[in-house]
């Protein structure tokens, strides 16, 4: 008898002391069921599997649980529609260690004060996956809010191309949120690709972005890295503002409007191994002084901007209100009518350690062959700065008064005003750190 009591006694205390993933159970889902039922009804650590079909509704999730939906034996895709009605979230996530997968999510509403998000949480919360869902809707597409460890991983988030686009939400929005991986995913026809406000120690990787306003936009948020994106069709590749200690680097801007990097007030951060290409406004949005910038640099210092290559944007770098303090070198311009602009009297190096630039447009010589010019570059005169601050003046350029004050200019550079100097331009592009052999192939198919 006492064996037996203490048998039942083992028992009892391996039970309890069982963890919570071996207590949890699948539950199976069907068209035929009541879908928010059965998400209330799961304990933590379930699994609710969701078969094929349409399921409509707004649903939420406030247990710590997975939904994932069946995928097809056949096609490989996810065959589960959340369909939102028209009307408020999605699905709505109320609780830490939530996982959302396989699901293709649809029709959710359009109210951006509301936030309404095909996906959306913004409880305070840990541990949150959104992984290979196909969203498409008018509002925001994945939206996180003071969240901490999150993935956002192989979803696609497609937006309404029918709406102004400040008429939609932002593809994936992160506001603050701390120590967020999103990578793998594709945004098309949204307001802004991925959009990240207010959120440390985040890391963004290896996505697609296309048709936009803006390809990534940043807001406030320090200690982050943009990794490998490609952002093409857009206003803007990446609109990086008011943040510091950002390492952006391998990432490829294609055809956008107004800038391929946009840098606003930006401190203390690395911009290096970028590739922006073919940056130009279109015919029927030209006005005076909208010129297609490959790299804008405004009220940013304290920066590294090393091994870039910017090639056919209608100015290649242009930099103003106290843009200064950086470390510029390695980087390639190429086939830009204007390189540089320089809204500034200071004068600025842009070599580090006998490494320039490569300019394309440079005629100097390299008669000791160290791969390097022999004659200084100095990108802008006195000229260009007068035709900068008075574009009217634009028509005088030919005229033979002009070209007596260049000629003047080189003659004696002391007249010559404060500017972008490169003391060692390099006499062929950068290739060591350079990836964009590897990425035209990429892009030859766009």
């Amino acid at each position: 008898m006492a064996k037996s009591a203490f048998t039942v006694f083992t028992w009892f205390i391996l039970l309890i002391c069982l963890p919570l993933a071996a207590l949890a159970k699948n539950i199976h889902v069907t068209p035929d069921d009541d879908l928010q039922a059965s998400l209330n009804g799961a304990d933590g650590g379930d699994v609710v599997i969701i078969a094929a079909g349409e399921y409509i509704g707004n649903f939420i999730v406030n247990k710590r649980i997975t939904v994932t939906g069946e995928i097809g034996t056949v096609t490989g895709k996810n065959n589960v529609v959340i369909n939102a009605s028209g009307s408020g979230h999605g699905i709505e996530l109320r609780n830490s260690n939530i996982t959302i997968k396989n699901l293709t999510i649809n029709n959710w509403g359009n109210d951006l004060t509301e936030q309404n998000s095909g996906i959306y949480s913004d409880k305070k919360s840990t541990d949150i996956t959104v992984q290979g869902n196909t969203l498409t809707g008018d509002g925001f597409g994945i939206w996180i809010q003071r969240s901490q460890n999150v993935l956002i991983k192989n979803n696609s988030v497609t937006g309404n191309a029918a709406l102004r686009t400040s008429d939609r939400g932002n593809g994936i929005q992160l506001s603050m949120v701390k120590k967020a991986l999103v990578e793998g995913n594709t945004v098309s026809e949204t307001r802004d690709g991925l959009y990240i406000i207010s959120s440390q120690e985040n890391e963004l990787r290896n996505n697609t972005l296309h048709d936009l306003r803006f390809g990534i936009h940043y807001m406030y948020s320090h200690n982050n890295k943009v990794l490998n994106n490609f952002s093409y069709n857009a206003r803007v590749g990446y609109a990086l503002m008011s943040s510091r200690k950002l390492t952006v680097s391998g990432n490829r801007s294609l055809n956008t409007e107004d800038y391929g990097f946009l840098l606003n007030f930006i401190t203390f951060s690395e911009i290096s191994n970028n590739y922006i290409k073919d940056v130009w406004t279109k015919p029927e949005n030209k006005v005076l002084g909208r010129d297609g910038k490959g790299l804008f640099i405004y009220n940013s210092g304290y920066n590294t901007i090393k091994f870039n290559t910017v090639d056919t944007a209608e100015i290649g770098i242009h930099l103003t209100a106290g843009s200064e303090h950086s470390k510029v070198y390695g980087n390639n311009f190429i086939n830009n009518p204007i390189q540089v602009k320089y809204v500034s009297n200071k004068r600025q190096e842009w070599s580090v350690d006998g490494i320039g630039n490569y300019w394309s447009n440079y005629l100097g010589w390299d008669l000791d062959g160290d791969g390097k010019g022999d004659t200084v570059f100095e990108p802008n005169d006195g000229i260009d700065k007068m035709i900068w601050e008075y574009p009217e003046a634009k028509v005088l350029l030919d005229s033979p008064a002009v070209l007596l004050l260049r000629w003047v200019q080189n003659q004696f550079p002391i007249l010559k005003p404060g500017g972008v100097k490169d003391s060692h331009p390099l006499m062929t592009p950068s290739s060591i750190h350079n990836t964009s052999t590897k990425i035209s192939e990429a892009t030859d198919s766009l």
